[in-house]
């Protein structure tokens, strides 16, 4: 397998006709080496339109995925963002490049030490890796400028919504199979959220969140 060329066809072939144009995303894409995320026995799919088998039953999202969550987060270089689901820490290390600070919850500890690992060896040092099972009780302060969830929610949590500034976004893929969609929600100064859909996919559950808990509109 030859990086260079596996990345240049995943971001010309799979990325780019998904909709994913941002020049920065793209740029982000070709640099970072998706290989080093990657299981040993899946190294020859690391840069492949599928999703790779992880640990626990959990597994990575595809390339386009990960590319069109970072696109529509619209990350700035000062933002402080909280990801839930750090899982094999790829899109953990795409939105660090696009920020100042990432805070990334898992609740597999596991996950955590590999993930530390990876992101060290791409000399990536701006990330908090947490270990918690959903949303810590003590976190409810507006901390931070985006949310992204790693996986898919029926409804998203309420809390997740107080942990915004005013202003701030939050995006995941909500919903039950097999109808799951994209959905940005920005926090209004009263504390509510303004919901938009943005684009439909299907994609595994976010493990530790209660399905019934929902936002308020």
């Amino acid at each position: 397998m030859n990086p260079d060329i596996t990345r240049f066809n995943m971001v010309e072939q799979q990325i780019r006709p998904w909709q994913v144009l941002d020049l920065n995303v793209l740029s982000l894409l070709t640099r970072l080496d998706r290989h080093l995320f990657v299981p040993p026995a899946f190294q020859s799919l690391a840069y492949s339109d599928t999703e790779l088998p992880l640990a626990h039953g959990e597994c990575m999202l595809t390339p386009r995925v990960d590319a069109r969550l970072l696109q529509d987060l619209q990350l700035q270089a000062h933002e402080h963002v909280l990801e839930i689901g750090t899982g094999s820490g790829y899109l953990t290390a795409l939105l660090a490049m696009s920020c100042a600070r990432v805070t990334s919850l898992e609740c597999h500890a596991d996950f955590i030490d590999s993930a530390q690992e990876r992101l060290s060896r791409c000399g990536i040092h701006n990330v908090d890796l947490v270990h918690s099972e959903g949303i810590p009780a003590h976190s409810t302060a507006p901390t931070y400028d985006a949310i992204v969830l790693g996986g898919s929610v029926v409804r998203v949590p309420v809390a997740l919504l107080a942990m915004l500034k005013p202003g701030a976004r939050l995006l995941g893929v909500i919903g039950e199979e097999p109808v799951m969609c994209a959905t940005r929600v920005v926090r209004q100064p009263a504390g509510r959220g303004h919901s938009q859909s943005l684009w439909d996919v299907v994609i595994p559950r976010l493990h530790g969140f209660a399905e019934k808990t929902a936002f308020h509109f």
